[in-house]
C-alpha cells in the first residue's frame, strides 16, 4: 500500500471494525500504514472491538487484495473518493460522522454543485406528492439546483424521475454497494443515473442492503445538500431520522402542509408545528437556498 488513501481503501474494505474502529485508527496512527505492522491485542485496544470481532479484522487486513479490486473498479467506472480528498463534498465534511470512503459512479462534478437540495418522503407517497413535485422541481431545475435523494420507492423516485425528465441533474445515495440496486423496480433509474448523473455509496459495490444501512445512508443526503425539503411523512417515519440529521448539521428543513386528516401529513405537519419551514410556494425554497 503506497499511501494513506489506498491504506484506507483497504481497511474500508476489511470487516469487523466499522466506520468509529476506523476512525479511531486515524486518530491513533499518525502513520495509518504502520497499521499491518499491529498485533491483534493493540488493534482491539486501539478500536474498542471484540476478540471475534479483532479476528475478523485480522484477517481481512492481511488477506484482502485491495490492488485486485482497485483494478475492478477502475474497469467498471468505479470511482472512489476519501475524506482526505480536496474533492470531497464540503458540506459532507461537517457532518458529525462523514463516510471516509465514498463510491461514485457517474458525473463527478455534481458533488461540487454550488446548490443542492435535498427532496424526501414517505415510500407511499400519493399523488399530492407527485403534483408537488411536478411543479416545483422543473423550476427548481431552472436554477440550477441538484437534487439529491435515496433512490427508494415512492418520494424519492418521484423526485430524480421528475428532475431527470425536467432536464436537471440528480444525486442518488444508496444504502447497498452498486452490484445490489434496492429496491429491484428501480434498477433501470439507477443506471440511467449512472451513465448521466451520480450515485455515490459509502457501502463497496458488493454489499447487499440491509435495514439497518438505510436509516444511516441519511445522513449523507442531508449532509449533501444544503436544506432538505419533506413532501409527505408519517408521524414516526424514516424520514424524520433525515430531518433530524439535517437539524444536527445546520441545515434547513421544509415542509409541504398537507391535511390534518390525512396520515401522511401527520409528520410533515408536525416538524413545521416545531420550527420547520412551511413550503407555500417555490418562492419559499428560493429564500431558503438564497437563489
Amino acid at each position: 500500500m503506497k499511501d494513506i488513501r489506498q491504506t484506507l481503501f483497504h481497511i474500508h474494505h476489511c470487516r469487523g471494525i466499522g466506520l468509529k474502529g476506523t476512525k479511531r485508527l486515524l486518530e491513533k496512527l499518525p502513520n495509518l500504514h504502520s497499521i499491518f505492522d499491529l498485533k491483534p491485542s493493540t488493534l482491539r485496544q486501539i478500536t474498542r472491538s471484540t476478540p471475534a470481532n479483532i479476528e475478523l479484522f485480522y484477517k481481512d487486513l492481511h488477506s484482502f487484495p485491495s490492488e485486485r479490486y482497485m483494478k475492478l473498479y477502475s474497469e467498471n467506472d468505479i470511482e472512489w473518493i476519501t475524506l482526505m480528498d480536496a474533492d470531497y463534498p464540503p458540506l459532507l465534511n461537517q457532518v458529525y460522522d462523514p463516510p471516509l470512503l465514498l463510491f461514485l459512479k457517474g458525473d463527478k462534478s455534481l458533488l461540487v454543485a454550488t446548490k443542492k437540495l435535498a427532496v424526501i418522503g414517505s415510500r407511499d407517497a400519493t399523488s399530492y406528492t407527485e403534483k408537488v413535485l411536478q411543479t416545483m422541481i422543473p423550476k427548481l431545475v431552472r436554477k440550477d439546483i441538484v437534487i439529491v435523494s435515496g433512490l427508494a420507492q415512492g418520494a424519492d423516485t418521484i423526485a430524480h424521475k421528475e428532475t431527470i425528465s425536467s432536464g436537471g441533474r440528480t444525486i442518488g445515495v444508496l444504502g447497498s454497494g452498486f452490484n445490489h440496486i434496492y429496491p429491484k423496480q428501480n434498477e433501470y433509474l439507477a443506471h440511467q443515473m449512472m451513465m448521466d448523473h451520480l450515485l455515490l455509496s459509502e457501502y463497496p459495490p458488493y454489499i447487499k442492503p440491509e435495514k439497518r444501512q438505510f436509516p444511516f445512508r441519511n445522513r449523507i443526503i442531508s449532509g449533501l445538500s444544503e436544506a432538505v425539503l419533506i413532501t409527505e411523512a408519517r408521524k414516526k417515519s424514516g424520514t424524520f431520522i433525515t430531518a433530524d440529521y439535517a437539524l444536527n448539521e445546520g441545515r434547513g428543513v421544509l415542509c409541504i402542509p398537507g391535511s390534518i386528516h390525512e396520515p401522511l401529513a401527520e409528520g410533515t405537519n408536525s416538524l413545521i408545528q416545531e420550527g420547520a419551514t412551511m413550503v407555500l410556494s417555490i418562492e419559499d425554497i428560493y429564500s431558503e437556498l438564497r437563489v
